[in-house]
């Protein structure tokens, strides 16, 4: 298997260098050489260098320069899907050695939600990279959907329910949503009841999400969440309402430590809310799981367990 891996290493690197090829696939979704050149800390000029190399060992043109912007040839597109192929295929012959489930390496790209990745993200990394010392990671977190091809990601958190798409996903931990309020707010102006009491009090808004939906004993129950303040951030609702500002849907997952000490108290226990959302890893559809991938994956749904500690910590 090691010879076989290496002879096709090298006929790789004498066709076409690895480099080159890793290059040419995010030139495709950046369409700028300069960009996608920073991202291997190649400089312009090398970057595109290493096109031209591997135009030359082609014998064809793979993408249109100008001088604001690039875009692919016919043969550049037409040549796009086997790059990326071969790619995969290098990575899946060092797995198959014992040179990357066990030892996974590279930079693995993940863009995450701003809040879940700052809380239970971050804290684990130290630990994920003690367990993978040949491995890098870069971080991008955003609220936004990005797509994962275009921005040259490995792997998206989401907590959200999914959309039928081209991508794979694995989900690593439930999210459970509650709604809640600081005990100054509820001193001074009571405790909803029922989820039509919502219409009655001030609501702190997540961007997107003021219609909160309710279980109930005759089917699911849609409220209206009136309020001042609407917010793009889990972490800033959460916050707001333990300020007073009204009530608050929050995942468990971003609640869990004011819960905890006291800062909210979760209010409409018997009226658990509709959701469809779980925390979930979402990487493009390859034939091979890619192993820095499969390395990630597997930390954390290790780490989070059947039962998040989120959700364990307010069962204590």
């Amino acid at each position: 298997m090691s010879n076989g891996y290496n002879q096709f290493l090298d006929l790789v690197d004498n066709r076409m260098n690895i480099e080159h090829l890793k290059l040419f696939v995010r030139i495709a979704r950046t369409c700028n050489i300069s960009a996608a050149g920073q991202e291997q800390d190649l400089s312009p000029a090398v970057a595109s260098a290493y096109i031209s190399k591997l135009e030359d060992n082609l014998g064809v043109r793979l993408v249109h320069r100008t001088t604001r912007k690039v875009s692919l040839t016919e043969e550049g597109e037409a040549f796009l899907p086997h790059a990326e192929e071969i790619l995969t295929n290098i990575e899946t012959a060092r797995a198959s050695i014992g040179d990357g489930e066990h030892n996974p390496k590279g930079v693995l790209r993940v863009t995450a939600p701003a809040s879940f990745g700052r809380m239970h993200i971050v804290p684990a990394l130290a630990e994920f990279l003690a367990r993978y010392p040949e491995l890098s990671v870069d971080f991008r977190f955003n609220d936004s959907i990005v797509d994962l091809v275009e921005g040259g990601f490995d792997i998206a958190i989401r907590d959200a329910a999914l959309k039928d798409s081209n991508l794979f996903a694995r989900k690593l931990a439930p999210d459970r949503r509650i709604v809640c309020a600081s005990p100054k707010y509820i001193k001074e102006f009571g405790e909803p009841k029922t989820p039509q009491d919502v219409a009655n009090h001030q609501c702190v808004n997540l961007m997107g999400l003021d219609t909160w939906e309710f279980e109930a004993e005759k089917g699911s129950v849609s409220v209206k969440a009136n309020g001042k303040i609407r917010i793009d951030n889990g972490e800033a609702v959460r916050d707001a309402g333990i300020e007073g500002s009204g009530l608050v849907m929050s995942s468990i997952w971003c609640a869990y430590q004011a819960l905890q000490s006291g800062q909210l108290v979760q209010v409409l226990k018997d009226y658990p809310m509709v959701s469809k959302t779980a925390i979930w890893a979402v990487y493009p559809s390859n034939r091979q799981l890619a192993p820095k991938v499969r390395a990630f994956i597997d930390f954390f749904l290790e780490y989070y367990g059947q039962t998040p500690y989120w959700e364990r910590a307010l069962e204590e």
